[in-house]
């Protein structure tokens, strides 16, 4: 990259409207988020995040998709990876590492502590916290949190894992500030199990855990009869439960960062098993 396009990329992210768009796509990243939730996150006007989308686009580090009517966007992570590099590239006589965070890339080993997000902590990210307890057979700690929690586990999530003979000891609908603080967990993982979670400007880590975006729909907000309201739950039990077995099952100790990352990634679009 030159210092022309660099330039452009700065000016375009100087002001704080395109830089909240720029920074929500980067939490999102790899995956594409529709318009209307992009304003629904950062209060935006329509004219004026479509104004926003059409600068970043411009710039280079967004691109689009059409599928149909609808449109969908997500971070251009070739050009983003591109003009960071430019940044630090002379930093510190070519040692980016002592001026920036690096993550180490050696496997992470042990028993690991994973974390599981939502809003309510009421029904996705407790059923999640069930289903790597049991498939983790103890390689696992595992916690879930909301960051505007309902205080109570969903009823129909308690008894959807006493049927399926998950130990729901414990379980409860806990905030977010609960998982932070001298005394909190250091996270090796923390996965967003809902879209609202994951659009929100969330704490920095301690030791940099991999991070990924398993969102699904709320089965919470299903309406209808008792059996379509069931159903609602039942799917996304079976989309939680193909996603952590594939979780559980990765050779986690043999891998290094940047290939967990991209497993945990793609992961995060597995449909449910039929």
């Amino acid at each position: 990259m030159d210092s022309t396009a660099a330039i452009k990329i700065l000016s375009t992210l100087g002001h704080e409207g395109r830089l909240s768009v720029f920074r929500l796509l980067a939490r999102r990243a790899p995956q594409e988020v529709r318009p209307g939730e992009i304003t629904e996150a950062t209060g935006l006007k329509p004219s004026t995040l479509s104004a926003h989308l059409t600068a970043l686009s411009e710039a280079g580090l967004v691109q689009s998709r059409r599928n149909g009517t609808s449109i969908y966007y997500a971070l251009a992570a070739d050009r983003t990876q591109a003009f960071t590099s430019f940044l630090l590239e002379d930093c510190c006589r070519g040692r980016p590492d002592l001026c920036a965070p690096n993550p180490e890339t050696k496997p992470v080993t042990g028993q690991k502590s994973v974390l599981f997000l939502c809003t309510g902590n009421s029904a996705r990210s407790i059923l999640a916290e069930a289903l790597l307890r049991q498939a983790g057979a103890g390689r696992f700690v595992t916690y879930s949190a909301g960051t505007r929690p309902s205080g109570d586990v969903n009823p129909h999530v308690l008894d959807l894992l006493r049927r399926n003979d998950h130990d729901i000891s414990g379980l409860r609908s806990k905030d977010l500030n609960e998982m932070q603080g001298e005394d909190a967990p250091t996270f090796d993982f923390v996965f967003t199990v809902c879209d609202h979670a994951a659009n929100e400007d969330c704490p920095a880590w301690p030791g940099q855990p991999i991070s990924a975006h398993w969102g699904l729909p709320d089965p919470a907000a299903a309406k209808g009869t008792e059996a379509e309201i069931a159903l609602a739950f039942a799917e996304a039990y079976r989309t939680l439960n193909t996603r952590i077995e594939a979780f559980a099952a990765l050779p986690i100790e043999t891998l290094d960062r940047l290939s967990l990352q991209s497993e945990a990634d793609q992961i995060g679009m597995l449909p449910s098993k039929s």
